[in-house]
């Protein structure tokens, strides 16, 4: 029989120590990071334009995450006969969150910004936990000194707006101040539907700018080979999820929930094709605010697609 490090040691449960994302180490110096992939969150959400409240996204996610904290044994996955995160050929940390000054959306954003700096500067793979989609603005800056990025956008909404009332950070502008970027290549925006805060010119300049969009029925009629085929191959991919990209009906815990949303396993084989299509360099995952899912479903999922998101990002690299 294989050993999975149960024979000694802790039991460590989920519900038992300090609690951060999956029960990786905690590393508080930006100096000394040593990982594959490090884990920072950014709770911030005065980018909101509805329910706010996705600041709590951090800590909801990773009390989730304590659910799959694999450290004994890795993730085996009967399905793939692969074993995914296996502590043995994979490092993950998880270095806290970013300072948030409250009211100042300028000074947070440049505090988030230094952490994902941080963290590409070690060499590992920079995953973000919101927070509200407004925090992917200063990810993507972060990216300025690297290769270029094409941005790979899993959402209900296009967030494509330029400016309103003066306002150009917010979570509906994410997406445009990343196609201003000369690092970026394109992107594109995969389960955009219903009624949008981004109105038909920002469709129009999104398009014209280098976005290929399609909504969750375009991606179901053709399936997900063929919408994987629409996305650049061989390229650096910045990968950017918001949770209301999924059906209400399993991720209510959102500011602006939309029907008619995908499933778990939609998403999950979409981002495993892409880690197999490319190298997956940057993550982020918004919009989680827990108080709205009394459940704890919504972080679990979170925390679920994030941990084998990363399982599959790090084997598919390693191969």
């Amino acid at each position: 029989m294989a050993k999975h490090g149960y024979e000694g040691g802790r039991l460590n449960l989920p519900f038992v120590g300090i609690c951060t994302f999956g029960k990786y180490p905690y590393v508080e110096d930006w100096d000394n990071i040593d990982a594959d992939a490090a884990i920072l969150g950014a709770p911030f959400d005065f980018g909101a334009q509805w329910r706010s409240g996705a600041r709590m996204g951090p800590r909801g996610i990773r009390e989730a995450s304590t659910l799959f904290s694999f450290g004994h044994a890795g993730a085996y996955d009967f399905e793939d006969d692969i074993t995914y995160l296996d502590p043995a050929k994979v490092r993950i940390v998880d270095i806290g969150d970013a300072d948030i000054v409250h009211t100042d959306t300028m000074k947070s954003h440049a505090n988030i910004e230094f952490g994902v700096r941080k963290i590409l500067q070690s060499g590992a793979l920079p995953v973000v936990l919101g927070g509200d989609h407004s925090v992917n603005i200063p990810c993507i800056n972060a990216f300025d000194d690297q290769d270029p990025i094409h941005v790979v956008q899993i959402d209900a909404h296009l967030d494509f707006v330029d400016e309103r009332h003066g306002v150009r950070y917010g979570h509906g502008n994410p997406m445009r101040r990343a196609a201003e970027k000369p690092y970026v290549t394109g992107l594109s925006q995969i389960g955009i539907r219903n009624v949008s805060s981004t109105a038909k010119d920002g469709y129009d300049a999104a398009r014209a700018m280098g976005s290929d969009i399609q909504s969750v029925r375009h991606v179901r009629r053709m399936g997900t080979e063929a919408m994987l085929a629409r996305i650049p191959a061989g390229v650096r991919y910045y990968l950017t999820i918001d949770i209301d990209a999924f059906d209400p009906s399993i991720a209510p815990g959102t500011g602006t929930p939309s029907h008619g949303g995908f499933q778990y396993y939609e998403v999950l084989e979409l981002i495993d094709g892409l880690a197999r299509r490319g190298d997956i360099v940057g993550i982020d995952l918004v919009e989680v605010a827990p108080d709205y899912d009394q459940t704890g479903g919504t972080s679990i999922l979170a925390a679920q697609l994030l941990m084998n998101t990363l399982g599959r990002v790090l084997h598919h690299r390693k191969r």
